[in-house]
């Protein structure tokens, strides 16, 4: 298939080394050589811990979820947007894209709701825990991203999106990521992960799944998709179930994957279609 428009969601250790970082960057410099619109997405889960230690706030954790109080919240919008976003712009700036630098918040480009997590109390009965400012992401309005694509920038969006009455909510980025891909009626969604796809045994490279449909997935929660890659691939079912017409789980430490993928059509990653 020819690609036209391709939303990356930027992640892991790739976030990390300034290496690996300039790989990327000159990947999607390439992409929109190839006249292919480039969307990137990212989070920063890494930079936040280090910002909410330095600042002295301790994150409490109800399943593996972060409680957001709304100190937390301010802390970790300082660090996506005036940190990590405005890092990422100037990286692809200096590979010659033209990057704009987003959160939902934009031009209301997302409008998100408060998240409840349902857990177990002492008791073994479900009960609701508040996360605080936790949330989901209600509607994607893509008008802004289209603009700006239509105009050769390139936009650079970080997941914090604010409710109808204007509170705040961080929202997970994957969910975030996978949102946005179906809104702009992405060609293809890419998840970047610190491995080369899904294994049926880790590490055994021939035991990678090298395609998917989303009927067939349920069945490897728990052993084969287990730990972060569970949300990772919850995005990219409910993004091809939205209209998204492929996900593909890629390795960002390796950049060259992504135009292997993309340009040379070589068949590597997992991809996951309906």
């Amino acid at each position: 298939m020819e690609y036209r428009k391709i939303l990356i969601k930027y992640g892991g250790n790739a976030m990390i080394s300034e290496a690996l970082k300039v790989g990327i960057a000159q990947k999607l410099k390439m992409l929109q050589e190839h006249g292919i619109q480039v969307v990137m997405v990212h989070g920063g889960g890494p930079f936040i811990n280090k910002s909410l230690a330095d600042a002295g706030i301790e994150s409490e954790f109800f399943d593996g979820h972060r409680h957001t109080s709304i100190e937390a919240m301010s802390c970790i919008e300082k660090t996506l947007k005036g940190e990590v976003n405005s890092s990422l712009v100037n990286l692809l700036n200096k590979q010659g894209l033209k990057a704009v630098g987003l959160s939902g918040k934009d031009g209301k480009l997302a409008i998100a709701q408060k998240r409840w997590h349902t857990g177990l109390n002492e008791n073994g009965e479900q009960v609701r825990v508040d996360l605080g400012q936790v949330g989901d992401v209600v509607s994607v309005d893509p008008l802004l991203i289209d603009s700006l694509l239509e105009n050769k920038f390139s936009p650079v969006i970080t997941c914090i999106a604010s409710d109808k009455e204007g509170n705040d909510y961080n929202i997970n980025g994957d969910v975030f990521a996978g949102k946005i891909a179906a809104a702009i009626k992405a060609d293809a969604y890419i998840v970047l992960t610190d491995v080369d796809g899904l294994y049926k045994e880790y590490p055994n490279p021939a035991s990678i799944i090298r395609e998917i449909d989303t009927a067939t997935i349920p069945k490897y929660y728990g052993d084969v998709i287990s730990g972060g890659m569970i949300p990772k691939i919850e995005s990219c079912v409910a993004a091809v179930q939205s209209g998204v017409k492929k996900a593909v789980i890629l390795n960002g430490t390796r950049p060259e994957q992504i135009t292997d993928y993309i340009i040379h059509k070589i068949s590597i990653g997992t991809t996951i279609k309906l």
